[in-house]
């Protein structure tokens, strides 16, 4: 197993692991300097410490409290589980996260450099630790050798093994030039040599900020989270205001009915507790913290929990063609036959002259023939040709049949049109008009036709045509009906961008792309206050991407690129783009599925406790005891615990997160007032239920 596996493997929410450290987290967190950073679990928190106050008072001066001390003790308990299972979520959350950057420092290791005196090969080098390495320091890497730190190749090409960092086994190839001459350290290079540019300093490589990001307790809160804390701050400071009037109201009450008795301060914080929106309160830091650990888990790291809340409201994707809607690599997809040509005998003469071909494209003229039904069975004495430059073509010589009169053997060729086309013609043999212009046909679709002869005699062509990856259509057809605007770039004619765009389903495409084509199409869909995403990985994508509000950087791209981003996918899958928006849009689906959760299930606890702290002034209040609550101590004290219980029933679903469905905002808003609005209103009737008949049969009240 390699270490990057490690990070990725997913800790079950309660894992023991996990749990041990949260619990003592709770406890840690109850610090009025840590409460103080939300406000709303702030006030339970007084709460708490007031009830346990009024406890003590109530031993001392039994009577003066209004309840009896048993009751007050039970309402200050419940109170401060409120409190420690807030704390506990909001621990759970940052100790997994914890965890995968736990695991990232393992991968951090002291090692050796062979520090250069001049960049270039042969040149004299001595050995250095890599803590005392400098941006801008050259050095050596050969076979074997793990890379110091991040930086630039500058001479040489060998194989990565980068499996520390992405988790991904096959190893890649880094050279000097281009978008693939970055590498990081702690990675290992398994051929050759490489002549690296150091280009951070100890402290500040990828890795190291890698573990920065994943660290939750740095974490920033988001605009959007900044914005929700204030309004439930405000709706906290509404329900205070208008719990500190019942206590003179109550007092002017009973003194004017000449009955009752004078609502209590335990009750009154009780019903304060209750009707404040403490759910979401109490989740709402673990909510965020789990949004940037699920990123981690699809193995992107996300420098800010602003860029994965902005992922959930990009309503516009910029996609590169290559490797993200095709596939990248030129696969064979029709057999055009010559007139008189059977596509039997094309298909198998391609088949065989492309059986030694190991690049993509003669791999998938092999998969095309199989897929028609040809045999590939072997040819012994056959004699392979292999491609070269100067030829542009392979193929195999295979021997004359052994009962022919024709002793000469059969020489099949697959290559460039134009160079099949000389070699046919010094044979004597010529290529047929028909078949010319098929080529140019495939030529002119943005495809490339490859032509194959026997003999002296061309079969037929083969159409290489970059294919569209399967299943993408239905994807940018379900990101359509979120209202999402896909668009494609690709640095083909127009009539070929074209073409692959409808084949796709993307809503529009830039053709002929450059970089500042890129930069301007993504000003000019911010100026119409659209946000957008979008991938890249080279040096000349770093300008767009520093202006994208989402811009995931491919982990094997250059390091102008993953500077620029705000996201760094390690799997360097330019689809992931996808995925990013998408945990993106549960993030906000699930913040707004608990506050929907939490406003709506105070109506329960109103019904609850107001008729229960007034009912012996005013005892047709009895007619809002709609849920037949045993008596007003067991109907305060059943909500109080209703509070605190709920909160750890939604952990689960604050750190897995709401399921993301690919709907429009109007299904998904009544969804989820379906769901968690009507469940927020009828759940806590039977929970408070439930728990007001346990204590009654149990004698507690």
């Amino acid at each position: 197993m390699n270490a990057m596996t490690t990070t990725k493997t997913s800790l079950s929410l309660f894992d023991a692991a996990l749990v041990r450290p949260a619990l003592w987290g709770a406890v840690t967190k109850l610090s009025p300097r840590v409460q103080w950073r939300n406000p709303v679990m702030f006030i339970v928190y007084v709460g708490s410490i007031l009830t346990t106050l009024l406890w003590v008072h109530s031993l001392s001066f039994p009577g003066e409290t209004g309840m009896p001390p048993g009751f007050v003790l039970a309402v200050s308990v419940w109170l401060w589980f409120t409190v420690l299972f807030a704390n506990f979520a909001e621990a759970l959350a940052e100790g997994r996260s914890k965890a995968q950057a736990a695991s990232l420092r393992g991968l951090r290791k002291d090692t050796w450099a062979k520090k250069m005196a001049e960049p270039f090969p042969g040149a004299h080098w001595g050995p250095v630790k890599a803590t005392d390495l400098r941006r801008g320091d050259v050095v050596l890497v050969e076979a074997h050798d793990v890379i110091p730190l991040d930086g630039e190749v500058i001479e040489g090409v060998a194989s990565v093994d980068e499996s520390a960092i992405t988790g991904e086994s096959a190893p890649v190839v880094r050279e000097s030039g281009g978008d693939f001459s970055a590498v990081t350290g702690g990675t290992r290079v398994l051929s050759d040599w490489l002549v690296v540019r150091i280009s951070v300093n100890p402290g500040e490589s990828f890795l190291d900020r890698m573990i920065g990001m994943v660290e939750a307790a740095r974490r920033q809160k988001t605009p959007n989270e900044i914005a929700l804390t204030i309004l439930l701050v405000a709706l906290t400071m509404v329900f205070l205001v208008v719990t500190a009037t019942l206590l003179p109201f109550s007092v002017f009450s009973v003194g004017a009915a000449g009955a009752g008795t004078v609502v209590s301060l335990t009750a009154l914080v009780a019903l304060l507790v209750c009707l404040i929106p403490t759910t979401i309160g109490g989740l709402l830091s673990a909510v965020g913290v789990a949004g940037m650990s699920r990123m981690m888990q699809a193995n992107v790291i996300a420098t800010s929990g602003r860029a994965v809340e902005a992922a959930g409201d990009v309503d516009v994707l910029l996609l590169d063609k290559t490797g993200t809607i095709t596939h990248g690599a030129r696969q064979a997809s029709e057999f055009i036959a010559a007139p008189g040509v059977s596509q039997e005998r094309l298909a198998r003469a391609a088949l065989l002259a492309s059986l030694a071909d190991e690049t993509p494209e003669g791999r998938s003229i092999v998969d095309l023939a199989r897929r028609g039904g040809t045999a590939d069975e072997a040819v012994p004495g056959a004699r392979i040709v292999p491609f070269t430059a100067q030829t542009r073509m392979s193929g195999v010589d295979l021997p004359a049949e052994p009962n022919s009169l024709d002793a000469e053997p059969v020489v099949l060729r697959k290559g460039a049109v134009d160079a099949v086309r000389r070699h046919v013609e010094a044979l004597g043999g010529a290529m047929p008009a028909a078949l010319a212009n098929a080529a140019d046909a495939v030529a002119r679709r943005g495809s490339t036709p490859l032509a194959v002869a026997e003999g002296e005699r061309v079969l037929g062509v083969v159409e290489l045509k970059d294919i569209v990856k399967t299943g993408i259509r239905e994807r940018f057809a379900e990101l359509r009906r979120m209202g999402i605007k896909t668009v494609m770039i690709t640095g083909d004619n127009k009539l070929t961008a074209a073409a692959i765009a409808a084949e796709a389903g993307v809503d529009d495409f830039l053709a002929e792309a450059t970089p500042e084509d890129k930069l301007a199409l993504i000003r000019r869909y911010q100026a119409d206050g659209r946000l957008v995403a979008m991938t890249g990985d080279g040096t000349n994508d770093a300008p767009a991407l520093a202006q994208a509000d989402v811009a995931v950087a491919m982990g094997s791209g250059t390091q102008a690129a993953k500077e620029a981003g705000n996201m760094v996918d390690l799997d360097s899958n330019p689809t992931k783009l996808l995925e990013v928006v998408e945990t993106g849009k549960a993030l906000l689906m699930t913040r707004g599925s608990l506050t929907t959760f939490s406003i709506a299930n105070d109506v329960a606890k109103y019904f609850a406790i107001i008729p229960a702290i007034f009912i012996s002034t005013y005892p047709q209040l009895g007619a809002l005891n709609v849920m037949r609550l045993a008596s007003p101590s067991s109907a305060i004290l059943s909500a109080v615990i209703f509070n605190a219980l709920v909160i750890v029933f939604l952990i689960p679903l604050a750190l897995k997160g709401v399921r993301y469905r690919p709907v429009g905002a109007a299904a998904l808003l009544r969804r989820n007032l379906a769901i968690y609005g009507l469940g927020g209103l009828v759940v806590p009737f039977i929970g408070i239920k439930l728990i007001d008949w346990l204590l009654a049969a149990v004698g507690l009240v």
